[in-house]
């Protein structure tokens, strides 16, 4: 007599486990954009620093926004650039640093900045005519450069992709490739791995009734995509409130028990002696924002690649 449960292949299958995320908790409120970035065996926090209308941590005279980073060991920080640029994001490659930013906000013009001290800027602004550009993130695959630009394209947001050989002149990729227009994607990150054929994003998904989280999805040509069966990576829950920092005032730490939290968004990470930091927003997505880091003990690449497997097929 046939058993229809044990004949059945999906029985015995194993399937993969999804990274173990520890959440450390909240360590700056009004801060949104920022990036973990080794550069010199140093591991530093890129921070893009809204205006002082938006964020009162702002330490421009003039309350413009600014990039500058921060060296997560000692705290101690770069001198602010990039004035008056948006959505900052920052990528270390080789024996440099490049920070890309929207010049103004939502504008057809990204910002491309150069450094190998972190105090010496080299600019290069790069127009895309008719565009309005967002969120932008930078990775490396086969010797070029691949810039993600979340932009409005007829569907408010969707990703679309420029490449460049030398991250001064760029070509923006045609039509076809792009991030799904079939679903709202925000707070961009894209990321690869040695000898690895697919170019990994995370992106904020809308999700019924009405809270955001952050999913990843993976691409070979960057016109079809796959999406993780493990999704969302990262849900809001409470241990988004945790203390991290201890030097949080207690009217921050008022705001933070009180403030509502649908959101988890603008994920960035890195590889840091093994193991991967990660930061990310939650908060309202609607401008009651705060910074909170998690990690995973693992490499990028397990982290990475340990939301996607050997599926089984569903008929």
């Amino acid at each position: 007599m046939q058993n229809k449960i044990t004949d059945n292949p999906s029985y015995y299958y194993n399937a993969p486990k999804k990274p173990l995320i520890r959440k450390h908790g909240t360590i700056l409120c009004d801060m949104v954009e920022t990036a973990p970035i080794v550069f010199k065996d140093v591991l530093y926090r890129f921070e893009s620093v809204r205006q002082k209308s938006e964020n009162p941590l702002n330490a421009d005279p003039e309350g413009r926004s600014y990039f500058h980073f921060v060296d997560v060991n000692t705290n101690a920080k770069s001198l602010p650039f990039g004035f008056d640029h948006h959505f900052g994001s920052a990528f270390a490659v080789d024996d440099f640093v490049a920070v890309t930013g929207v010049k103004g906000f939502s504008s057809d013009t990204i910002t491309v900045f150069l450094s190998k001290d972190l105090e010496n800027w080299e600019e290069t602004d790069v127009t895309f005519p008719g565009m309005k550009c967002y969120n932008t993130n930078l990775c490396k695959k086969d010797g070029k450069y691949i810039m993600l630009i979340e932009c409005e394209d007829g569907v408010p947001f969707t990703f679309r992709f420029a490449e460049s050989d030398d991250l001064k002149s760029w070509s923006l990729l045609p039509d076809e490739y792009i991030f799904n227009k079939d679903r709202y994607a925000g707070g961009p990150a894209i990321y690869t791995i040695d000898d690895d054929p697919y170019i990994y994003v995370l992106y904020l998904e809308l999700c019924p009734p009405m809270f955001f989280a952050n999913c990843i999805a993976r691409s070979k040509d960057l016109k079809n995509w796959q999406y993780s069966l493990l999704n969302p990576v990262l849900i809001h829950d409470e241990d988004d409130r945790l203390i991290a920092n201890p030097e949080l005032t207690p009217e921050e730490r008022e705001r933070i028990a009180r403030a509502l939290d649908i959101n988890n968004s603008d994920i960035e990470l890195c590889e840091y002696n093994g193991r991967t930091i990660i930061y990310y927003s939650w908060g309202s997505q609607h401008g009651i924002e705060f910074l909170a880091q998690a990690s995973f003990e693992g490499t990028k690449k397990e982290f990475l690649q340990g939301f996607f497997g050997d599926w089984p097929k569903f008929e």
